[in-house]
């Protein structure tokens, strides 16, 4: 475990642990050449020395860190730095939402529905790049403080091979989908199994499988069903259960065949909760922690779920031969072959990974399709277009070795059964085998009937209108869907075309008469053959906002998002759209819609402006991609005058781009000054001069050695000449210890002071 402190890459500070799990450590770290915070998952030693691991590790973390949606942890980087392997990822403050379940238990239904759409969206995303999760599950699923979910740990299950995951396990097992269970390939629909154990979870606060071991949990996955939702919790809503059974479904093509159709149903219940949407088969079973398991359960796995699945299929196919009385115990399979296959399988399963999964299901392509009809396949739908999946669905062994393995099994009990009934039956008394005059005896009985009898049968038996079995034909091409029906005796067949956006053009979408319905032969049996689907015109959204655009475009085509910082188009309103406007397109198609995330926000850490002069400080705040605020000064006597003393925001916060920093300038050591107060009287006592006069005017200054600073100025008439009342003061004086000056003049403007004398005293105070 690496230390706080530590420097990876020359880059990546390694600041504490965020979380561990059994291939890697994750590390909450500052990067200092962008300065941000960012999560760095740390391969294990025991992983980082297998090269082949790591090889795959990288390909797999190169390929997630293309993924870019809201709801998907973004990976940033792949490195090594002295023998260690690392991704770089967005660092995310919350929780998973398996902590967020053991805090608030289940969950309300519109939670539930919001986080499940957001968790299928990010898959969307990563589904249309050719990502496959393998390992969905609440622990990879982070709920943020704003509540929007992230998707984490794209690629390293996937990277993952029999070799470096022996004690840990491919996938956790409580949610591991069928296929996976059973050691095959995983596609899309396997993630969206996953996806549905996780809503399961959501709303009733458990998982749907639990048992002692592994083994018998990924056996519960393939076959067992699961307790219908409802049945825990009857408030949960009955439209978002058939979603859960859907996604949940044991065979991948009764799934979701995309995200995007699971988003479709979980929005329209989440707009109308009492919405009727698809019927799903009720499941059953109950809850444990989320456990892992091997490889080799896995082949545990694959032989009791291989057995079982022949046992299943035998009892199927005597019950369709009509032979009730037998029971799978008087069958015993051959399974050496099967075993021989299985033991074949192993070394493939050695090499899961490398295993190059089926192209997925385009939009369009048939949703049923059979073209290989005979009766036996009647009673099963198949649901893969031709060469579309290659292996067994349910990862067992080769379809055409099952079958000749059950027919042969079926024709050696017929054969025994037969020979015991007789035995039995001839011990018993239950056939009586007559002599030989007996047997001439009843044969020329029989021959006595008359020929109107015989006329009238044969009358009879030729007016009669035979009884057919329906076909199922839902899938076919329309001209195998004829020959069938042709052969099988059917006469009076009709066509009509229909738009389908699911069934590719000339194959049947839907038979007025269902599968295995016994009717006349000339009854009326009408096919309705796809036209493919029916193009519409692509609606014009550029501008408009993400939810007016989506409703437009859902009136015929299915919208997922992209997002872009944009200078020009307001933030939540569509930037451009995969198809432009006024085009046709066929009904149901995908079209991204880019929306603005707004203005790009680039970060900018605030400089340490402290004791820089005004003109550096302004650079510095310009050079950060910083505005210059309002700029103030004060008196300091720490900072000299000119340099500044604080600044609006500290050195060394992130902020974005542009922000407004102001500062405070100092203005040097403040100076200290006086106020000098003067009071007193100016005096002449020469009353014959008083006589002389009209009026004084006595100005009173105080004298210091900066100067003379007037005190009092005032004009008085005759009667107050003699004696002249002074009051006032002088502010600002640099100095305490100035005297009292004085001037006095006549009407004329004559200088009298020398007739005055001055009666005054000054003090002094601080300012």
């Amino acid at each position: 475990m690496l230390k706080p402190g530590t420097i990876l890459d020359d880059r990546y500070e390694i600041i504490d642990v965020v979380g561990t799990g059994g291939m890697s450590t994750v590390y909450r770290a500052k990067d200092e050449r962008l300065k941000r915070f960012v999560a760095i998952k740390v391969l294990k030693s025991d992983y980082s020395s297998d090269a082949n691991f790591v090889s795959k590790f990288r390909a797999e973390a190169q390929s997630s860190a293309g993924l870019t949606h809201p709801n998907i942890v973004s990976v940033y980087d792949v490195c090594e730095d002295d023998g260690r392997y690392f991704i770089v990822m967005e660092l995310v403050e919350g929780i998973t939402l398996k902590e967020y379940i053991n805090l608030n238990g289940r969950l309300s239904m519109d939670q539930a529905l919001n986080f499940s759409i957001q968790i299928a969206s990010g898959l969307e995303a990563a589904h249309e790049h050719h990502v496959i999760h393998r390992d969905i599950k609440p622990q990879n699923i982070i709920v943020s403080k704003s509540g929007t979910i992230k998707v984490t740990d794209f690629g390293i299950a996937k990277a993952a091979t029999s070799t470096t995951m022996s004690t840990t396990g491919i996938g956790s097992v409580h949610y591991i989908s069928p296929e996976q269970a059973r050691g095959g390939y995983s596609d899309e629909r396997s993630d969206i199994y996953s996806l549905g154990i996780t809503m399961y979870e959501m709303v009733t606060g458990r998982v749907p499988f639990e048992g002692d071991t592994n083994v018998a949990i990924a056996l519960m996955h393939i076959q067992n069903d699961l307790i219908p939702p409802r049945e825990l919790y009857p408030d949960i809503y009955q439209s978002f259960e058939k979603i859960i059974l859907k996604a949940t479904q044991k065979k991948p093509e009764r799934r979701y065949l995309t995200a995007a159709a699971l988003i479709a149903d979980l929005k329209r219940v989440k707009d109308n909760p009492s919405i009727d949407i698809i019927v799903a088969p009720a499941q059953s079973v109950s809850n444990a922690p989320t456990q892992q398991f091997s490889t080799e359960d896995m082949r545990k796995i694959k032989n009791e779920s291989s057995q079982k699945r022949d046992v299943d299929e035998l009892d199927a196919a005597i019950a369709a031969a009509g032979r009730s009385q037998m029971t799978s115990s008087d069958i015993v399979p051959d399974t050496g072959r099967i075993e021989e296959l299985l033991n074949q399988n192993d070394d493939e399963l050695e090499e899961i990974y490398e295993e190059e999964a089926p192209a997925p299901r385009k939009k369009g392509s048939v949703k049923k399709y059979r073209d290989d009809f005979d009766e036996e396949d009647d009673e099963e739908d198949v649901y893969a277009a031709p060469s579309e999946y290659d292996d067994d669905p349910d990862g067992g062994v080769d379809p055409k070795l099952e079958k000749a393995v059950m027919i042969g099994g079926i024709a050696a009990a017929v054969i025994i059964a037969a020979i015991i009934f007789a035995l039995v039956g001839s011990v018993m008394g239950w056939f009586k085998f007559g002599s030989k005059k007996d047997k001439d005896t009843t044969e020329t009985e029989t021959s006595t009937v008359t020929t109107e009898t015989a006329t009238e049968d044969t009358t009879e038996a030729s007016t009669e209108e035979e009884i057919i079995k329906m076909l199922d034909v839902e899938g076919y091409t329309l001209e195998k869907a004829l020959k069938n029906l042709e052969d099988a005796g059917f006469t009076n067949v009709k066509t009509e075309e229909v738009f389908d956006a699911e069934v590719i053009e000339g194959y049947i979408v839907e038979q007025s008469v269902e599968a295995r319905k016994e009717i006349h032969a000339s009854d009326e049996i009408i096919l309705k053959v796809s036209k493919g689907p029916e193009d519409f015109e692509v609606p014009d959204v550029v501008g408009k906002s993400v939810s007016e655009a989506d409703e437009l475009i859902k009136e015929h085509f299915n919208p997922t998002h992209s997002y872009e910082n944009s200078d020009t188009v307001e933030k939540d309103h569509i930037i451009s759209q995969s198809v432009n406007g006024g085009e046709k397109l066929a009904g149901g198609s995908v079209i991204t819609l880019v929306v603005s995330n707004g203005k790009e926000i680039k970060q900018a850490v605030v400089p340490n402006l402290y004791n820089m002069s005004e003109a550096s400080a302004k650079q510095a705040l310009t050079d950060a991609k910083l505005s210059v605020g309002s700029v103030t000064t004060e008196f300091n006597s720490e900072v000299a005058a000119g340099n500044v003393i604080r600044q609006s925001i500290a050195a060394n916060t992130e902020t974005t781009e542009g922000t407004v920093v102001d500062f405070v300038v100092s203005a040097g050591v403040k100076a200290v000054t006086y106020t000098g107060n003067v009071s007193g009287s100016i005096i002449c006592d020469d009353e014959g001069f008083l006589e002389s006069l009209d009026s004084v005017t006595v100005t009173v200054y105080i004298q210091d050695a900066s100067g003379s600073h007037e005190v009092f100025s005032s004009n008085v008439g005759k009667d107050l000449a003699g004696t002249i009342n002074v009051s006032g003061k002088a502010t600002g004086l640099s100095y305490n210890d100035g005297s009292v000056t004085y001037t006095v003049k006549d009407g004329a403007g004559n200088d009298i002071s020398g007739r005055y004398t001055k009666n005054v005293t000054v003090t002094y105070n601080n300012e």
